[in-house]
């Protein structure tokens, strides 16, 4: 809509009409559109356009009053509450062109940053800003990889993945998944995403080289849904594996693994489940490290098989994802599905709800913040189609499609950028089953009247569909679609109302879902579905239209049957389509189709190159395309020739194959210390052999006082640290430990692996129980003093030994060694040490002539994934001499880099006045706009900032220390507080 000046005509209009058309009182608008009904208009443009259901109910209300005065009253009050919804949309639209402008001038200056940082010159390669161009985030489906053509192709891909024995992990969090007689459109969170993860893993199993797929999901053991969701393991069928029999183990295939987490006996919604992603992260850390030592037993020849990807699926697993990828180390997949950016413009375009109440309802920010972390931790985002790319991904901070163009480019170049990461985009649509489909040739009128040499008789939904036409042969033009505004099934059926040459050669179809009666619809669906019959009487199409009530899904087939034979045409006229699937499913059964030129079905037909595209909003272009395939049957029967030979491309065998050449394209990573010299074993004679029992009891499902970590929830959890003069008593954390250590230890790597294989390193391996001390005091002193207390409660289990103490917090291991000897502490009263929030990890050494700590290097490889070094300590720097007190004549600056403390994994920073520097979402979104992947915490009650890699944390160090020494979760207790929450 242009305006309220717009709309306000319009109202005019329908109060000059009054309760009927009366061309003297019409108004000039009235008499230029002939028989235009403004009130029809009003309720099938204006009211759906808002999306206002109230609006709705109150014209049903109108219409039923008999009285004209009446009548116009009820008009005029709906008149003034769209006017309201006018000003309203467009302030949001104002609104949104501010926030549009706001991020464009972000990402353009974050970029000339960017690329002022990397002091190369470009070359011509990387000068282009076309943000359409193919190399910019993934290439076309047909390009990047080559395809199979054939079965003999397959068959020569299959033998070169023979000997290959790889491990694969996938995340789906949400809904109720099985593998059998899944339950979709039970709720919204069991839809298409549950369909699809289950059927990747089924089909992933089945690919020669793919040994073991695990698909983690929650287990849900509630009385209102079925007892199978509460199985801890159900292994999936494979189909087609025949030829790899051989290859199989005892462990081998594709299984559905469900974590307990979140509330016992009580199914929730998606929305819920964010607060307890770290009970998840756990369960599912235990199972991938007992598999992975199953593994190698059975195939690995005694060493751990690790997975080489972990693949999330949607925003909850994404977070997750990111959390076990960097525990463990290992690749991580990301597919979104369906993005919080993107729903949260949706939803504040519709006016409806306040962005406070979006986030209320939906948890969007959260969703959003997790999402942006699984581009900073993602190897590969694979997508279905550009339009996901080049409209939706791009809002986000850590994309830019230009600046990835350009790192790419210095990539091939073997370049330096400076610390700059972006995750590669890679375009692979979703998968389908083909073998049961039969494409059906022969006479049409002959095969629907019933044939003798074919005696099976005709699906029950096919003379559903009939009965409705007075000429069955006729070719059908199909839609299956949701009487949804967004599908425009209203244009669909105009198009073919007044285009006669259409309608004399063929009839439509409607599949719109299944319903008992129009008044038990939601009320949007209710106007769309009343919009079609009343055009539907307005064309007169009685006999040349179908809508059948009801069908069942196992119809679908049977319906796409029935349309190729009467040599139909499929339809998909949405306004925006994500993917598409109806068109592949439509192409596998030999329909031709035309299809909206917005969104996935560029990329489908780009492949298939079986039918037309159109512009949705135009009528005229819906009919000619239509007629024009229906009308030319060479160009039918060519479509058609088309998407039967090409369709293998959207087949499962095809996707997978795509998907482990994309998995093979990864730096290989796994846990460090898996080398010949090391001779330890991760796991302890005295430790419980299956932690998962202790799943509920877990310390790290419990929220620690970390500084600025969010634990489940949105804000920032700030506490207290040691006083601030300790900044500036020692030098480097990496000089100080190599001087404590006497020089004993000039090799940590090696320190570690002897005195592990002696069995005298890490003590904590010998606990039976460890407390984690997690917290930052404001004073050295108060911190000596709680942790005196809790010594002296546990005294008589400290001194036997079995309990043992880890110390987790923001400071420095100068601080942490003045805390020691202030507090007279020694060394050796912590078996660890958790350091400048969690960026470094050093031990107690047992013996005095070793120096008192040793760093562990295993860790720092274990976390050095996509830090920025060097090119983000300057960035970091140049954003601390922009931050100034804006209050103050002279703008000094408030925030200084603290070398003495800064560590070549932690760049720490000195905040003077922490009431007065950027909020830490401001500054990850500034460092994400660069392609720097890191983690900002702000600690010691808002007066240090830390800077880590991002898959460094305290959690994630506790996690290391499972992963890496079998301490394993069950062991923990913590002491925690939390003294003081900042702002920020």
């Amino acid at each position: 809509m242009a305006g309220n000046d717009w709309i306000n005509s319009y109202l005019e209009a329908i109060l000059d009409v009054g309760p009927g058309l009366d061309e003297k009182k019409s108004s000039l608008l009235l008499r230029e559109r002939g028989r235009f009904s403004p009130t029809r208009y009003f309720v099938e443009e204006v009211v759906s356009g808002f999306d206002e259901t109230d609006l709705h109910r109150a014209w049903v209300r109108a219409q039923a009053t008999r009285s004209p005065q009446e009548r116009n009253t009820r008009l005029e009050n709906m008149c003034w509450r769209i006017w309201n919804l006018a000003r309203q949309k467009k302030q949001l639209e104002g609104e949104q062109a501010q926030r549009n402008a706001k991020r464009r001038l972000e990402r353009e200056r974050g970029r000339r940053e960017a690329v002022a940082d990397m002091s190369e010159d470009l070359s011509e390669g990387e000068k282009g800003d076309a943000v359409g161009d193919s190399s910019a985030h993934g290439d076309s489906i047909r390009s990047r990889l080559s395809r199979i053509n054939s079965v003999d192709a397959m068959e020569a891909w299959a033998n070169q993945q023979k000997g290959k024995k790889i491990y694969i992990v996938l995340i789906s969090l949400h809904g109720l998944i099985r593998g059998e007689n899944m339950e979709l459109g039970r709720d919204s969170d069991t839809g298409g995403q549950v369909k699809y993860v289950v059927e990747l893993a089924r089909a992933l199993g089945s690919m020669p080289g793919v040994y073991r797929v695990d698909l983690f999901t929650r287990q849900v053991s509630a009385p209102d849904v079925d007892w199978s969701y509460g199985e801890p393991t159900e292994m999936l069928t494979l189909r087609d594996s025949e030829d790899f029999l051989d290859e199989m183990g005892e462990s081998s295939g594709a299984y559905i693994v469900r974590i307990p987490f979140g509330p016992k006996d009580k199914y929730i919604p998606k929305e819920l489940l964010w607060p307890h992603i770290p009970e998840f992260v756990d369960g599912a850390l235990s199972h991938i490290i007992q598999m992975s030592k199953s593994l190698g037993e059975q195939i690995g020849g005694g060493k751990p098989v690790w997975p080489v990807a972990i693949h999330g699926h949607y925003a909850d697993a994404g977070d997750s994802a990111a959390l076990l990828s960097g525990a463990l180390n290992v690749p991580m997949l990301f597919t979104g599905h369906s993005l919080g950016r993107d729903k949260l413009e949706q939803l504040l375009k519709q006016g409806r709800l306040s962005r406070d109440e979006i986030n209320s309802t939906y948890k969007i920010m959260r969703r959003i913040e997790a999402e942006e972390l699984s581009l900073d931790s993602s190897e590969i985002v694979i997508t279905s189609t550009r339009q996901e790319i080049e409209q939706q991904w791009r809002l986000y901070d850590g994309f830019d499609p230009i600046l990835e163009r350009k790192l790419r480019a210095r990539i091939k170049r073997n370049v330096s950028c400076y610390g700059r990461f972006m995750p590669r985009m890679a375009i692979i649509p979703p998968g389908m089953e083909f073998h049961h489909i039969i494409p059906q040739d022969g006479d049409v009128d002959g095969e629907i009247e019933g044939n003798e040499d074919h005696p099976t008789p005709d699906p029950p939904i096919w003379a559903e569909i009939m009965r409705f036409f007075t000429n069955p042969h006729k070719p059908m033009i199909l839609a299956l679609a949701r009487p949804d505004p967004k599908k425009n099934i209203t244009t669909l059926v105009k198009a073919f109302g007044e285009c006669r040459p259409l309608r004399e050669l063929a009839n439509l179809t409607l599949i719109m879902g299944n319903r008992d009666g129009i008044d038990e619809m939601s009320s949007t669906n209710a106007s769309v579905l009343l919009s079609v019959l009343k055009l539907i009487d307005k064309y007169d199409l009685y006999g040349q239209v179908a809508y059948p009530k009801h069908h069942k899904q196992s119809d679908v087939p049977d319906i796409y049957r029935l349309a190729a034979k009467t040599k139909g045409v499929f339809i998909n006229p949405a306004f925006i389509e994500p993917f598409g699937l109806t068109l592949i499913e439509a192409a596998a059964h030999g329909l031709p189709i035309v299809a909206t030129k917005n969104g996935g079905p560029v990329d489908i037909h780009r492949v298939l190159d079986n039918g037309l595209l159109v512009d949705p909003h135009d009528q005229q272009s819906i009919a000619d395309a239509l007629l024009k395939l229906v009308a030319e049957k060479h160009l039918w029967a060519k479509c058609r020739q088309n998407g039967l030979k090409n369709i293998h491309l959207f087949s499962w065998p095809e996707h997978c194959k795509t998907y482990l050449s994309r998995i093979a394209s990864c730096k290989p990573r796994h846990p460090q210390w898996q080398k010949n010299d090391d001779g330890s074993d991760t796991s302890d004679t005295d430790s419980p052999g299956d932690s998962l029992r202790d799943i509920q009891d877990l310390s790290l499902n419990l929220k620690f006082s970390l500084d600025g970590e969010k634990i489940g929830g949105s804000g920032n959890d700030n506490s207290l640290d040691s006083e601030g003069n300790a900044t500036d008593k020692k030098s480097k954390i990496e000089n100080d430990a190599l001087a404590w250590s006497k020089g004993v230890v000039k090799d940590t790597r090696k320190a570690v692996d002897q005195n592990s294989s002696s069995g005298k390193f890490p003590s904590l391996r010998r606990r039976k129980q460890i407390f984690v001390i997690a917290v930052d005091f404001d004073t050295i002193t108060s911190l000596a003093e709680a942790t005196r207390k809790i010594f002296e409660a546990v005294e008589k289990e400290r001194t036997e030994g079995s309990i043992g103490f880890i110390l987790s917090t923001s400071l420095a291991i100068s601080e942490i060694r003045f805390f020691l000897s202030s507090g007279g502490f020694s060394p050796s009263d912590f078996d660890a040490f958790i350091c400048n929030s969690g960026s470094d990890l050093y031990y107690s050494t047992p013996n005095p002539e070793d120096g008192p700590f040793v760093v562990d290097f295993y860790y720092h490889s274990h976390i050095e994934y996509r830090w920025g070094g060097e090119g983000l300590r300057k960035t970091l720097v140049r954003w601390a001499s922009s931050v100034t007190d804006k209050k103050a004549d002279n703008k000094e600056g408030i925030v200084t880099a603290a070398e003495q403390l800064s560590t070549d994994y932690c760049y720490a920073f000195t905040v003077k006045m922490p009431g007065s520097v950027p909020a830490v979402k401001e500054l990850q979104k500034v460092l994400r706009i660069q392609a720097l992947r890191c983690r900002a915490i702000y600690c010691q009650n808002g007066t240090r900032l830390n800077v880590i890699p991002v898959c460094a944390s305290r959690s994630q160090a506790l996690r290391y220390l499972y992963v890496r020494w079998g301490v394993e979760f069950g062991k923990y207790g913590r002491f925690c507080w939390r003294m003081w929450r900042h702002r920020l």
